[in-house]
C-alpha cells in the first residue's frame, strides 16, 4: 500500500486522548489535538502541523504535535530503555501483554473512523474497516506467538563435529512509518509483528492525515510497559534520526517508490535494515473463460475504485480477452454510472476526494494525456458543488484500448482511472502483464483452475488473487510483499514476525563426532 509522498520522512501527530476530541455530523467538523506519546507520557509542543480536510477547501480538521529533533531522539532513547526488559520475555509473555492492549480498542473505532474521514478523504465505512484491519491483524498476529521461540537444532555431519542450535532474536528499537491512504490498517501489518518479536517501536503517523492513527496508537501504547511503544510527528527536517540515529536497528516503510528510495539512501549511512512496501501497478488479467457476473464484477469494481483507486495493492491496468472486452466495459460502466461523489461522511456517498491537491492534478495530467493521445476516455458522476467546490474531486474514468506507453499504463495512476487492454492470446497477456517496473500484486480471472494457476504462476508479483483482487481478500496469515520495485521484505504471518528479528546460532563441539573424523 502505498502513497505518493515522496517526502524524506514526514510526519505529523501522534495523539490525543478521546477526551481531546468532538465529532459531530459531517456538518460539524472534527476539532481534534493530538500529542507525541515518549515513554510512556504525552507531551505537546508549541509548534503544531494543522491537517487540511481534503473535501472542503479551507477547512482544518485538528493539528498535530510537531517534534523537535531532540523529541525524535528521546522517543528512539525512550525506546531503547525499554527494550532489555521488553526482548528478555518470553514470546508468550509479549503476546499476553499485547492481547491486554489491543483489549477494548473497538470502543472509540466510530470516533476514529470520522476522524480519519474527515482527515484522508474516504467514506465513513473505509475508514471504520481502515481501523477494524489494525484489530484483526494484531489479532492474526499474536496467533502465531508459539512459533516465535521455536529453533532448530543442526546435528553433526560428515565433516561439521558440532551440534547448533539456531535461534531467532530480536532487533532492538524499530522505526515504522505509515501512509496516509490506509495508515491505521498498515501501521496493523508491520506494528504487532515488530513486538511480537521483542522489539520496541516508535511510529510515525502519515505527514497529512496523522490523527486518527495517533490516537489509536497511544491508547495501545498506554496499555503497555513505558517505552515500548512511542509516536513522533512534524517537520521532515527533524526525522532523520527515526532511520540514521545509530540506535535505530531497523525501518519499517510504506511509501511511495521514491519514498522508499530516499529511505534507503539515508539509511545506508548508518546501515539501518530497511522493509519497504512501495508502489504498485497490478495487473488484473480477465481470460476468456472468465465469469462475469454481479458478484465477480463487483469484486473487480472495488479493486479498482476502492478509496478513489489510493490503494496500492488496487487493480491499476486490466487486460482482457479480446471476445470479453465489451462485456467487461459495460458491466463497469453500469456500476460508475451510479457513482456518489461527495464528502465521506455524508449519507450516499460512494467515493470522496482524492487526498492532496498534488494527486489531483498528476491523475488529471494522465487523463488528458490519454485523451490527447486518441485514447476512448470516458468519465462518471458529477462534481459536488457548495462547500465541497474546489476540493480534491475528480471523476471516475476508464480509458479503453490505449497505448501502452500512456502513463496511465505504465505508471501507478493511485486515482479512479483505469486502462482496460485487450488481448489475444494468454502469452501476450503475461507479457504485457509483467511488463513492467512494479511486482506487488496482480489476479487472474478465469473458470479454470488449470488456467488460473497457469497464468498466476508466471506473473512476476508477490501476491496472486484468483477471481479476485486487493485487501479485501488478503490472506492476513500469508506473506504480503513485492518484487522489482515494488519493495524488499514480508509482512504478516510468521514471515512478518521473522522480517523484525535475526538469527543467533550457538555450536557445540561434539568429541565423539570429532574422534570419528580422526579415524
Amino acid at each position: 500500500m502505498t502513497d505518493t509522498q515522496d517526502a524524506v520522512v514526514s510526519t505529523d501527530a501522534a495523539d490525543g486522548s478521546a477526551s481531546d476530541t468532538e465529532v459531530g455530523s459531517a456538518e460539524t467538523q472534527t476539532a481534534v489535538r493530538t500529542a507525541l506519546y515518549i515513554g510512556g507520557e504525552e507531551r505537546f509542543t508549541d509548534e503544531v502541523v494543522k491537517i487540511a480536510d481534503p473535501g472542503k477547501p479551507g477547512v482544518i480538521v485538528g493539528e498535530a504535535a510537531s517534534a523537535s529533533a531532540q523529541d525524535v531522539a528521546d522517543a528512539v532513547a525512550a525506546a531503547k530503555a525499554a527494550f532489555p526488559a521488553w526482548s528478555a520475555l518470553s514470546a508468550q509473555e509479549r503476546a499476553a501483554a499485547m492481547a491486554e492492549a489491543i483489549a477494548g480498542i473497538a470502543d472509540d473505532r466510530d470516533t476514529d473512523a470520522a476522524i480519519l474521514s474527515q482527515e484522508n478523504g474516504k467514506i465513513r465505512m473505509e475508514a471504520w474497516i481502515d481501523a477494524l484491519v489494525f484489530e484483526i491483524r494484531w489479532n492474526v498476529t499474536l496467533g502465531v506467538a508459539d512459533q516465535v521461540d521455536e529453533g532448530t537444532t543442526l546435528s553433526p555431519a560428515p565433516g561439521i563435529p558440532v551440534t547448533t542450535q539456531v535461534q531467532h532474536s530480536p532487533l532492538g528499537v524499530v522505526s515504522i512509518i505509515v501512509p496516509f491512504n490506509w495508515p491505521i490498517a498498515i501501521l496493523g501489518a508491520a506494528l504487532p509483528n515488530a513486538l511480537l518479536a521483542g522489539n520496541t517501536v516508535v511510529v510515525k503517523p502519515p505527514a497529512s492525515a496523522p490523527l486518527a492513527t495517533a490516537r489509536l496508537v497511544q491508547r495501545v501504547a498506554a496499555k503497555l510497559p513505558a517505552g515500548v511503544l512511542n509516536v513522533v510527528t512534524g517537520k521532515d527536517e527533524n526525522m532523520s534520526a527515526l532511520i540514521q540515529n545509530p540506535d535505530v536497528a531497523k525501518l519499517s516503510f510504506t511509501g511511495s517508490v521514491n519514498g522508499g528510495k530516499r529511505m534507503m539512501e539515508m539509511a545506508s549511512k548508518t546501515l539501518t535494515r530497511v522493509t519497504l512496501e512501495l508502489g504498485g501497478n497490478d495487473a488484473a488479467v480477465i481470460a476468456e473463460d472468465a465469469v462475469l457476473d454481479d458478484t465477480h464484477v463487483d469484486r473487480l469494481f472495488g479493486a479498482i475504485y476502492d478509496t478513489t483507486g489510493q490503494i496500492c495493492m488496487n487493480a491499476k491496468r486490466v487486460y482482457v480477452h479480446r471476445s470479453r472486452q465489451e462485456e467487461l466495459v459495460a458491466a463497469l460502466e453500469a456500476r460508475l454510472q451510479k457513482v456518489v461523489l461527495g464528502y465521506g461522511l455524508d449519507e450516499g456517498t460512494t467515493m470522496g476526494p482524492l487526498h492532496q491537491p498534488a494527486q489531483k492534478a498528476f491523475v488529471e495530467e494522465i487523463i488528458q494525456e490519454a485523451k490527447d493521445a486518441g485514447a476512448e476516455v470516458r468519465e462518471y458522476g458529477e462534481l459536488p458543488g457548495g462547500e465541497l467546490e474546489g476540493g480534491n474531486f475528480l471523476r471516475p474514468a476508464l480509458v479503453i484500448d490505449p497505448d501502452p506507453s500512456l502513463r496511465v499504463v505504465t505508471m501507478e495512476q493511485f486515482g479512479p482511472v483505469i486502462p482496460i487492454i485487450p488481448f489475444d492470446s494468454e502469452d501476450e497477456a503475461i507479457a504485457a502483464a509483467n511488463d513492467t517496473w512494479a511486482g506487488l500484486g496482480g489476479s487472474v480471472w478465469t473458470s479454470s483452475p488449470d488456467t488460473a494457476q497457469r497464468i498466476g504462476s508466471r506473473l512476476q508479483c508477490g501476491y496472486v488473487w484468483i477471481n479476485d483482487h486487493g485487501a479485501n481478500r488478503l490472506d492476513l496469515r500469508a506473506p504480503f510483499g513485492g518484487v522489482k520495485q515494488s519493495g524488499m521484505g514480508r509482512e504478516q504471518g510468521i514471515d512478518g514476525v521473522r522480517d523484525f528479528q535475526d538469527t543467533h546460532s550457538i555450536a557445540t563441539l561434539d568429541e565423539e563426532a570429532l574422534k570419528a573424523m580422526a579415524h
